[in-house]
């Protein structure tokens, strides 16, 4: 066993250990620090995206980074050299549990589960990237997790702090669009390989970079041979490493109409892709939900289209207005609205139409978010208001996105009964409902 592997059975009983330490006087953890105090904070992958969580947390005090590679990480380290390292997040929580109050995740989607779950068990507020999770089974168990520890929890999805989700949802309950029952929602994704075959290794395995630890970049996933198709960013397209174009974007572009119409798990998701393969997620698909009715709003059928593919423009929109590679039209029976991608902004089309209504907006009324999203977690971490975008929410808006993956790779239609959790007209698409871990790395 590599010397920077720690065994599952040693990891549980250093855990124990850790958690021991909650009832020390310098309580971590659930109990949240004080609002003037800096939160203690953990990195978990801290190269790539995992960058953006360092600098957007300057202002609190950073206990560890923690990456697989040293490459990759290279730029943060360099310029926070007094941070403590390592490598693999079990010693890091081992060596430093109790003086962590919080944990953010930036791995690859695969490992978010793990290290997410191994966190809060000590007691650890956490901040995880989107998607929460790889599948249903792991998103329900991080939300129940966190809310018997009462952690403060949110899902990388910045848009929720932004003005747009508040704006369209008050424009929904005064009744601007009138009765929604249709969506649509586009992106340039993948800009990764999908729609490929495994590596071909025939001439041989590449070597693994001496600034990798493969192992544990594989972490739960299924072992194999090292490739750089996979990393440092085409994971994405690998069913092992990722979740495809919509778990990628989908719970961005998805946030805003979903929050503010109410939505919980859609009945049934319908796929149609191409060039899909074992191993991958299609060139470009089509997915279509079916949402039920909620009280007095009507059901909602919203179409996903990636990979070039486009909506059908709407009847009344200006001539020269071009739509934008990534973004989504709430269609209402009294005004349309077209969206950022993460609700930066909101507005009416035509535009014509937007100023006649400009007179009759109603005025706001929901709390606003003070500072980004990453300031609104931390508010949480110190006792304020919890996230807009914990993991209760999270949960049900990442299991929406998910199940197109399982849909994707059903090639057919899925009926969804979100009670029992399972897939009703194919047994068989169940298996991607939840999935198992590599020995070792199991949670």
């Amino acid at each position: 066993m590599p010397a920077n592997r720690v065994p599952r059975r040693e990891f549980l009983k250093r855990a124990s250990v850790a958690a021991a330490a909650l009832s020390l006087p310098r309580v971590t953890g659930a109990q949240s620090a004080a609002a003037g105090d800096k939160l203690n904070v953990a990195f978990v992958g801290v190269g790539g995206r995992g960058r953006a969580s360092v600098e957007g947390l300057v202002a609190e005090h950073h206990v560890a980074y923690c990456d697989v590679d040293d490459a990759r990480a290279a730029g943060t380290y360099k310029k926070y050299p007094d941070v403590p390292r390592f490598r693999d997040y079990r010693e890091m929580l081992d060596k430093l549990g109790n003086r962590i109050d919080a944990v953010v995740v930036a791995t690859p989607d695969h490992m978010h589960f793990p290290v997410a779950m191994a966190a809060m068990q000590l007691g650890k507020h956490v901040f995880v990237e989107k998607p929460m999770g790889q599948t249903v089974d792991e998103v329900r168990k991080m939300a129940q997790l966190s809310g018997e520890k009462k952690v403060a929890t949110q899902m990388g999805i910045q848009g929720h702090a932004f003005e747009g989700m508040r704006i369209l949802k008050e424009w929904i309950d005064a009744g601007v669009l009138g009765d929604v029952r249709e969506i649509h929602t586009w992106t340039d994704r993948p800009i990764w390989p999908q729609g490929v075959k495994a590596p071909d290794h025939a001439k041989g395995v590449p070597a693994v970079p001496p600034t990798l630890d493969w192992n544990l970049w594989l972490g739960v996933a299924p072992e194999r041979a090292y490739d750089p198709a996979y990393l440092p960013f085409n994971w994405r397209g690998y069913w092992d490493f990722g979740t495809g174009a919509l778990g990628d974007m989908g719970c961005h572009m998805m946030d805003g109409a979903y929050w503010a119409l109410g939505l919980t798990q859609p009945t049934s998701v319908e796929a149609a892709s191409s060039y899909q393969t074992d191993v991958t997620g299609p060139k470009a698909s089509v997915v279509t939900y079916e949402f039920p009715a909620r009280g007095r709003m009507p059901a909602v059928t919203w179409k996903w289209y990636d990979g070039g593919m486009m909506p059908p423009l709407p009847p009344d929109l200006d001539p020269n207005r071009v739509l934008p590679d990534n973004g989504t039209l709430i269609v209402g029976r009294k005004a349309t609205v077209l969206a950022h991608p993460n609700y930066l902004s909101v507005r009416v089309v035509p535009e014509a139409r937007m100023q006649e209504l400009l007179p009759a907006l109603p005025p706001k009324t929901l709390p606003r978010v003070a500072g980004d999203h990453w300031a609104e977690w931390v508010a949480a971490c110190k006792g304020g208001p919890a996230a807009g975008a914990n993991f209760q929410y999270a949960a049900q808006l990442t299991e929406t996105v998910l199940l197109s993956c399982v849909a994707v790779r059903a090639r057919r239609k899925i009926l969804w009964d979100a009670t029992a959790m399972r897939v009703t007209n194919f047994a068989e698409a169940n298996r991607w409902v939840a999935k198992a871990y590599r020995p070792g790395f199991g949670v």
